[in-house]
């Protein structure tokens, strides 16, 4: 009897050792397909991050047209007159090279489906250990589901992040261009006003 219950322990332990198996390759595969981040000072995922705030331009690139006749010398002055005024009157000088680069924000990346297929491939692997005796496969079947739904949470988590740093590097972005919009518009009426045609 001992001899009987020994040997059907043995046939038992192939088709467990199979199943464990069989879900551990099926984890291996799946984990194949997660993007792994890239080492220090390269980029985190082989996807394009939001662009960073663009930088004030060096100077205004603007055209004036004399309609009075002023000579070189004459509209050169001027220029040089109305472009000292917009500088003191708007506090920005378009040829002043700023101290600081504007901050650059480093946003997170955009989703890419390597959550859900890492959730899906790790519940697969928990639920088939943690299943008792011959369910492993029920239980990595329910394990894969769980993880699938905890990676579509992560997911949406990281579009929302990806989301809200776009919003604000658009918004660094336009408060960037104000400074020089101003500098703009007073040195067009000052040169309109000194019978220039601006374009």
């Amino acid at each position: 009897m001992s001899d009987l219950s020994r040997l059907s322990r043995l046939s038992r332990l192939p088709r467990e050792g199979l199943q464990l198996l069989a879900a551990g390759s099926a984890a291996l595969l799946l984990a194949g397909c997660v993007v792994a981040p890239v080492g220090p000072g390269g980029p985190r995922y082989a996807h394009r991050a939001p662009p960073p705030p663009a930088a004030a331009p060096a100077g205004p690139t603007m055209y004036f047209y004399p309609e009075r006749g002023q000579d070189a010398a004459r509209q050169d002055r001027d220029r040089y007159e109305c472009y000292r005024w917009a500088a003191h009157e708007t506090s920005f000088d378009p040829g002043m090279t700023p101290t600081s680069a504007p901050p650059r924000m480093a946003g997170p990346p955009p989703p890419n489906g390597a959550n859900v297929i890492g959730g899906a491939a790790t519940g697969a692997v928990i639920g088939a250990i943690a299943a008792p005796g011959r369910s492993a496969g029920e239980g990595a079947v329910i394990g894969a589901i769980f993880g699938t739904l905890l990676g579509a949470a992560a997911e949406q988590n990281q579009q929302y992040a990806y989301e809200s740093a776009a919003a604000r590097n658009a918004q660094m972005q336009a408060s960037a261009r104000v400074p020089m919009d101003d500098f703009r518009r007073a040195m067009s009426a000052c040169m309109g006003g000194r019978g220039y045609r601006v374009n």
